[in-house]
């Protein structure tokens, strides 16, 4: 009981703090993302250092903190499109750091620092596309695109384990995480889709079939990203990415399925637009 009040009170301000930093200002939610992103590469790397690595943490952080305002200034109309270019000569001087630090397992060490900046900042920066919308020819904050997709994955992971712990009986993928079962995936599921038709109601810019796509790429990808986490952390035998958040562990183990659903989100829109 006293763990299902910290998680409640946890959550509570944690959607209050990702609400407010996409609907007020479009530099507020760059600010507040970019933080978050940070707290995220940070447990990335800190979990990466116990497969016995030492990837460059503080490089990775930067790399990742360019990309996503690089993303920014460009999908705000701000920079010009070529400007994403800048940051491939900052990606390879992860390859010169690596050269200095003499430092056990380079290639390894390189190969995680990338990759957190792929895994982690790569989505991340992909956010920005989803806050603003091109009107005759400008590009124009409009905020309810990424609020709906939120709502959809609140309500997809909120009513999953609720229905896992009420119903669960047949385990999803048990090897990886005992505790998840197919009959959470399929409640969580049905509130998803119904929540995504909601959003077609609310915020019209998507369609209706716009909307279930996005909730079956919730519901498909972010199921996969929750379960990729969980294999990282089992590999490495730890229980959350970090602390930070009472009752909930980690700011990764809270987005681990929008990270991962992010990037196939982004290509459907891509698509249907």
């Amino acid at each position: 009981m006293k763990d299902l009040v910290s998680r409640t009170y946890t959550a509570i301000i944690f959607v209050i703090i990702i609400v407010a930093g996409i609907i007020i200002r479009p530099y507020i939610f760059a600010i507040i993302f970019a933080f978050v992103l940070v707290l995220v590469m940070k447990e990335f790397y800190e979990m990466a250092k116990n497969s016995g690595a030492s990837p460059q943490k503080i490089p990775g952080i930067v790399l990742g903190l360019m990309l996503f305002f690089l993303m920014f200034l460009k999908s705000s109309g701000i920079f010009p499109e070529n400007s994403i270019w800048l940051i491939i000569p900052f990606a390879f001087s992860v390859f010169i750091i690596e050269l200095y630090r003499n430092k056990e397992k380079p290639l390894s060490n390189i190969a995680l620092t990338l990759g957190g900046v792929i895994f982690t900042a790569l989505p991340f920066s992909l956010l920005n596309f989803f806050i603003f919308t091109e009107v005759q020819g400008h590009q124009v904050f409009y905020p309810w695109l990424m609020l709906g997709i939120f709502f959809i994955l609140w309500s997809y992971d909120t009513s999953a384990y609720l229905f896992g712990i009420k119903f669960g009986k047949f385990k999803l993928f048990e090897r990886i995480s005992p505790k998840k079962s197919w009959e959470g995936v399929i409640g969580g599921a049905v509130i998803a889709l119904i929540v995504g038709i909601l959003n077609s109601v609310v915020f019209y810019s998507v369609s209706l079939m716009g909307w279930i796509g996005i909730a079956l790429i919730i519901i498909v990808f972010g199921t996969l990203g929750d379960l990729i986490e969980s294999m990282f952390k089992r590999s490495l035998n730890i229980k959350d990415s970090g602390k930070i958040l009472p009752g909930h562990g980690g700011v990764l183990d809270r987005l681990d399925s929008l990270i991962f659903a992010t990037p196939f989100i982004f290509t459907w829109l891509m698509i249907i637009s």
